[in-house]
C-alpha cells in the first residue's frame, strides 16, 4: 500500500508555469508506475501523464504535449509534473496515482490515489 500527498497547485495566469509534485510514503516507491490525472470542474477524469518504475518511460495525453513534463526522483519518494504555457482549459484538480502496472491510462485501473491539488489558470 501507498499513500500519496499532492502539492504546488495554486492560481497562475495563462502562459505561467506550475510544478505539481506528489510525495509517497508507504511501500517501496520505485515498485509502482505513477500517473498525473485531472477532473476539469462539471467534468470527469482524465488521464493527463504517466511514468515508468524507473522514469525512463513516459507517455504523455495529446492536450498537453510539449507543454507538460512528468518526473520523478525514486530517492526523494516523488512524483513531479512541470507545467508551462498553462492554458484557462488545464484548470483542474489534478491528482496523482501509483499501479503496478505501466502504462495505465484510464482512472479506474489505479489502485491509489492522491487527494488532489487545485489549479487555476486565468486568462
Amino acid at each position: 500500500q501507498v499513500q500519496l500527498v499532492e502539492s504546488g497547485g495554486g492560481l497562475v495566469q495563462a502562459g505561467g508555469s506550475l510544478r505539481l509534485s506528489c510525495a509517497a510514503a508507504g511501500r517501496t516507491f520505485s515498485s509502482y508506475a505513477m500517473g498525473w490525472f485531472r477532473q476539469p470542474p462539471g467534468k470527469e477524469r482524465e488521464f493527463v501523464a504517466a511514468i515508468n518504475w524507473s522514469g525512463g518511460g513516459t507517455y504523455y495525453a495529446d492536450s498537453v504535449k510539449g507543454r507538460f513534463t512528468i518526473s520523478r526522483d525514486n530517492a526523494k519518494n516523488t512524483v513531479y509534473l512541470q507545467m508551462i504555457s498553462l492554458k484557462p482549459e488545464d484548470t483542474a484538480v489534478y491528482y496523482c496515482a501509483a499501479d503496478s502496472s505501466y502504462p495505465l491510462l484510464w482512472a479506474g485501473d489505479y489502485h491509489y490515489w492522491g487527494q488532489g491539488t487545485q489549479v487555476t489558470v486565468s486568462s
